[in-house]
């Protein structure tokens, strides 16, 4: 009977650090995967998308102050009337791209906007007056583009700055979330 009783603990001790050892090599597995999770969401957030707050009303009606603004980083190619995250003299704007490389800008006194001789206007209700610095018609530079706000009496953008490098594009915005009273 002795030996029955020893044989029982010592199998109940086995089955104790058994489970203590399961439960080490589960808590082991779960930060493991937290720390993979963590590293993929910081790789997605930082290198593939961007996610920052709209400031300002140069993009109105498009963009109100206080949007928050998912962007995509890894577009290689943008088109004409993509809005666009950029970094201007260490300052985020967030503009719409009116002529890439070798186009031709052309703005009038009548407020009227031309890109290759084409008059752009479509949903934009601002007229599109030209600012000191630049001269029209102005071509745009290789490996640049030129935006524009649409609230264009109001906005910062390539008539104050000039055109931006594409090294400074951030990224193609793909979705805004309003801001209801956040």
């Amino acid at each position: 009977m002795g030996k029955s009783k020893n044989a029982a603990g010592i199998a109940q001790t086995i089955r104790a650090r058994r489970l203590a050892v399961n439960t080490r090599e589960g808590y082991r597995s779960l930060f493991a995967r937290i720390v993979v999770l963590g590293l993929t969401a910081y790789l997605i957030f930082t290198q593939v998308f961007l996610i920052t707050q709209n400031n300002g009303l140069g993009m109105f009606p498009a963009l109100k102050d206080g949007d928050l603004i998912f962007a995509f980083r890894l577009q290689q190619e943008y088109a004409k009337n993509d809005i666009v995250v950029c970094t201007v003299n260490g300052k985020q704007e967030v503009s719409r791209i009116i002529a890439r490389e070798t186009d031709v800008v052309t703005l009038d006194e009548s407020g009227k906007l031309l890109v290759n001789g084409t008059p752009q206007s479509g949903e934009i209700m601002y007229p599109t007056y030209a600012k000191e610095g630049l001269e029209y018609p102005y071509r745009v530079p290789d490996g640049h583009i030129f935006v524009l706000g649409d609230y264009r009496t109001n906005a910062t953008d390539s008539r104050d700055f000039g055109p931006i490098p594409m090294n400074q594009v951030k990224g193609k915005v793909i979705t805004i979330l309003r801001r209801r009273g956040l």
